[in-house]
């Protein structure tokens, strides 16, 4: 598709995403989703900017907007939900730098929106930015308005605190150290974590526009661990922009990543008899070590393309209750219907608690295989599916770990950023960082944009 990737529309603001892009899938929405829509974002500089162009396009199209304010990604899917509307609209590019941003779009049940809906959006938008005389204006009375929702940042944390008050389970014994990435959930996860009992030492939560994922938050945990250190805190935990993941570190300092926090849970569940069919639902991208573990288990695992939108998918058509991926997205469809970094932290808060153990002694249930990943840049990535030689390297590779006692190759084109990603997982870290160097090599000589 023309503008829709992995997750919504993104790219750099005012440059690939524009106010014409935006307001353009703002009239769309309106005749796609319905007439009255929810519009949150995060704390781009941009986003006041989009948001603008957004709801003018949906107004000048007849509808009417519930605008939410700074949220976490999931609020929005929520409130959509909770207010009756046909839609939400979220602007934000999640873990991505500053100058990026990006609109996702939610139907009425507060799901991601799919490949058939996003088609639809995209050719009617189309259509508005390229003939723009053709469409009838709606003038007068016909026009929407657009009003803000006074309290939802409050739905939203009251919806998850009140999932974890019915486990009955409080968190009045844990200490926290919280990275809210210097975006939306900059409010909403501190007031949560607090109302539940723990004792939360929040950082960055304060925003200036430029400084959103800048060396903090789920994809820099350097600050976050020195403090968990520092401060004997029993956990650490990491937001992304949008809040919808979340990663995590250990008393002991140690990461713990998407794949283990999923098998955290999904061990929790299972003990409980709450895991539905007795199945995870998680990317091609989850650790080796992951499978192992389900398998340990007696956990069945199915696999899906990269993107919380394919896992919910997956779990939606099989009736799967939990599902995730390696970055921290990890979905309790019984709870929300998105990945939510609010609603997993609290998930994996409640399972610490019920074990009693500590978060480090939880995450040893996974050994991860050393893994390297490799963003290559400044490549043509709609070129590699039909690049032999590239996929000749990636055998090559393939034979050489299983050669030396087994392991994985996963090389695919990014849907959000213009980055071919490289993965290699293996039994040492050498061979790992050995192989991916030399197969994102082949990819910078073979599909070096120049070519």
């Amino acid at each position: 598709m023309k503008y829709f990737g992995t997750d919504g529309v993104r790219g750099i603001a005012n440059s690939e995403l524009t106010c014409e892009l935006a307001s353009a899938l703002g009239k769309s929405a309106v005749s796609v989703l319905g007439k009255c829509l929810v519009v949150g974002r995060d704390t781009r500089r941009s986003g006041t900017m989009l948001e603008a162009a957004l709801v003018a396009g949906i107004t000048s199209a007849g509808g009417n907007v519930l605008l939410a304010g700074i949220v976490p990604t999931p609020a929005v899917a929520l409130l959509a939900r909770k207010l009756n509307a046909n839609g939400a609209i979220i602007i934000s590019a999640s873990h991505n730098a500053p100058q990026y941003n990006g609109i996702k779009f939610f139907d009425a049940h507060g799901y991601k929106l799919d490949s058939k809906a996003e088609t639809e959006l995209e050719d009617k938008a189309s259509k508005h930015l390229q003939l723009p005389d053709s469409i009838n204006h709606i003038t007068g009375t016909g026009i929407g308005i657009a009003s803000k929702i006074e309290d939802a940042a409050e739905i939203y944390i009251k919806q998850i605190t009140d999932c974890v008050r019915k486990q009955d389970v409080d968190f009045s014994t844990l200490k926290i150290v919280l990275d809210c990435a210097h975006g939306a959930s900059a409010y909403t996860s501190p007031k949560a974590l607090k109302q539940l009992g723990a004792k939360v030492l929040a950082i960055n939560t304060d925003f200036n526009g430029d400084d959103i994922n800048v060396n903090c938050g789920s994809t820099h945990l350097e600050q976050l661990r020195e403090l968990v250190l520092n401060s004997k805190s029993d956990v650490g935990i990491a937001h992304d922009g949008d809040a919808d993941r979340t990663l995590a570190i250990d008393e002991q300092g140690n990461i713990v990543d998407g794949d283990q926090i999923l098998a955290i849970c999904a061990a929790d569940m299972l003990e409980r008899g709450a895991l539905m069919a007795n199945a995870v639902v998680c990317t091609v991208m989850s650790n080796l070590g992951f499978f192992k573990c389900m398998e340990g288990l007696g956990i069945k695992t199915v696999q899906t393309a990269v993107g919380d939108s394919n896992v919910l998918a997956e779990m939606r058509v099989n009736g799967f209750n939990l599902g995730g991926e390696q970055s921290g997205h990890t979905i309790f469809s019984e709870h929300n219907t998105t990945g939510d970094g609010l609603l997993t932290t609290c998930m994996l808060l409640l399972a610490v608690k019920r074990s009693g153990k500590a978060l480090s002694e939880l995450a040893s249930i996974m050994q991860r295989y050393p893994q390297t990943l490799i963003n290559v840049a400044d490549v043509n990535k709609d070129i590699l599916q039909n690049c032999q030689p590239v996929w000749d390297a990636v055998a090559t590779a393939e034979c050489e770990l299983n050669a030396q006692g087994g392991g994985r190759v996963l090389l695919r084109a990014s849907g959000t950023e213009p980055l071919i990603r490289v993965m290699v997982e293996a039994q040492s870290v050498k061979q790992a960082q050995v192989l991916a160097e030399a197969l994102a090599d082949v990819v910078r000589q073979k599909l070096a944009t120049t070519n």
